[in-house]
């Protein structure tokens, strides 16, 4: 049997140990919440989550989705199997989801984008049974947010929590529909904040929680005691398809600024920065002379961006947006990619060990990857001929360092970015002139970042 570990988004979800919860109560850790969860800690014969369910529970929904997709057979390229195989076509679907009545009055229900993607016909289920045709007002790919709208009659809405109050070890509990079964509640806590990793892709700053979380979870409530949505249940890490107690929520925050932009626009328009970015890992840090490991490090600046038009350049160190702290070149990303075209945004940044800010006002992305991000990769040089400018050579592209004489295809120095006719005039900021002076630098540092010079833009390569 294998024991490997896979991320499986949850399209087609806890009760709170009553011994743990008095306990907690009478030590005086867990303060009694207002409303109907209140009833929880009064003077009832048996505590009980019931009240709280019964008033959040009717703003849960199944999703039942129908479509198809394109279907592409790899061995209908070869001429000889082409002759027994049917052509691509289409493949009918039907799958399940949740959803979170969000807007009783207006119909509106968030949902996961991977739930409803490709649909053809979305039917809406509520907690009486009723079934309702429900429409696409716009989806997201990106944050995995899709909107939904039906015929707001008799509708139950849930309240929105601020997802920047939560906890690690808050309670919360995640209501949908895992494996069909409709309206079923599941409890835990909130076991990480900020996770990331789990779609690449996107824009992502996951709440990951304990509460079981299966496949047709994937759009529904992650709720706190206080009866507020505090996240849109969107993927499990596990083997099986089942949940393992790793569960993850897209924060309410995050989902709701998406809602608005699709409400307002049908779609998301992101705003753009114009940079390419890198984590700051601890050897940057000491390479840039960083009191900590944290923002983003400027590594290309495209021309006429907002960040060059707003006077940053490569070699800085991103650290605030609108002065919220920017850890690393995920939440920078997610802190742009987030606001809109025209935005005015406060960038907090280091530059030669002296903190800096600017205002930038945001151009608009049309086109993924546009943000970039570098991982560290070993060897240094390999597969790159270098060589010291001299009188033949000097002002080589009209700057002065050492010439990019060719690279190996596919060799490091290849898969690292460095090209041919590049002309690198600092390695780890050191003005370099000469070969002797690279291989000193080089020898003594655990991190090798290169300035480049290419085509009259200059740009950052991490090389080690």
């Amino acid at each position: 049997m294998s024991n490997r570990i896979r991320l499986r988004r949850t399209r087609a979800s806890g009760a709170i140990g009553v011994t743990l919860a008095l306990s907690l109560v009478t030590a005086g850790v867990l303060t009694p919440a207002t409303g109907a969860v209140g009833q929880l800690f009064g003077n009832t014969e048996m505590p009980t989550l019931a009240p709280l369910i019964e008033e959040v529970g009717p703003a849960v929904v199944n999703i039942s989705v129908s479509g198809s997709v394109a279907v592409r057979n790899p061995l209908a390229q070869d001429p000889f199997f082409r002759r027994f195989l049917p052509p691509d076509g289409r493949r009918e679907f039907e799958s399940t989801g949740s959803g979170v009545i969000v807007d009783a009055a207006e119909g509106y229900i968030l949902t996961n984008h991977h739930v409803v993607e490709n649909a053809d016909k979305i039917t809406i289920t509520l907690i009486d049974n009723r079934s309702l045709e429900a429409s696409v007002v716009g989806s997201d790919a990106g944050s995995d947010i899709a909107v939904l709208r039906v015929d707001p009659d008799g509708l139950t809405e849930m309240r929105l929590g601020d997802s920047e109050r939560v906890r690690v070890g808050d309670f919360v509990l995640a209501i949908g529909n895992p494996f069909g079964l409709r309206h079923t509640v599941t409890s835990g806590i909130v076991s990480g904040l900020g996770r990331t990793g789990i779609n690449p892709e996107g824009y992502e700053d996951f709440i990951q929680t304990d509460a079981s979380i299966n496949p047709g979870n994937s759009g529904g409530a992650l709720v706190n005691l206080n009866g507020e949505l505090v996240g849109i249940n969107s993927a499990i890490l596990s083997g099986t398809g089942s949940n393992i107690g790793i569960g993850f929520a897209i924060p309410i925050n995050m989902a709701r600024s998406v809602m608005e932009q699709i409400i307002a626009f049908g779609s998301i328009r992101r705003g753009l920065l114009g940079v390419g970015i890198a984590a700051v890992t601890p050897e940057i840090a000491e390479a840039y002379s960083l009191e900590s490991a944290s923002g983003a490090l400027i590594t290309l600046v495209t021309d006429n961006s907002a960040a060059e038009k707003a006077g940053l350049a490569i070699g800085d160190v991103i650290v605030s947006v609108n002065s919220e702290a920017v850890e690393d070149a995920t939440s920078l990303r997610n802190a742009i990619g987030l606001l809109r075209p025209g935005d005015k945004v406060s960038v907090g940044f280091i530059r030669e060990g002296k903190a800096q800010t600017i205002v930038a006002t945001l151009d608009e992305l049309d086109a993924p990857g546009s943000l970039q991000r570098l991982a560290e990769v070993d060897p240094v040089f390999d597969g790159a001929e270098l060589v010291t400018n001299d009188a033949r050579r000097t002002n080589f592209n009209g700057v002065a360092g050492l010439l990019v004489v060719q690279v190996e295809p596919g060799s490091p120095a290849d898969m690292r970015g460095l090209r041919a006719g590049d002309v690198v005039t600092h390695i780890n900021r050191q003005r370099i002139t000469a070969v002797a002076e690279a291989t000193d630098i080089v020898q003594s540092a655990r991190t090798i970042i290169l300035q480049v010079q290419r085509g009259g833009r200059s740009l950052l390569i991490l090389m080690r």
